[in-house]
């Protein structure tokens, strides 16, 4: 079946691959400003919470 219809197997692998790099790009990169987010939040963040008082 494969050597009939080679190009759209090939194709279609080529798509699957494309699609697993771009999520796996977006899930790190997503990751790191996630993690500076919450620092940049933490160093932000009063040294006692009877300011939100």
């Amino acid at each position: 079946m494969i050597a009939e219809h080679w190009f759209w197997w090939l194709l279609c692998v080529a798509c699957v691959a494309w699609y697993s790099t771009i999520t796996v790009y977006v899930a790190v990169r997503g990751c790191f400003e996630i993690r500076k987010m919450l620092a940049r939040l933490k160093e932000d963040q009063p040294a006692d919470d009877t300011a939100l008082r």
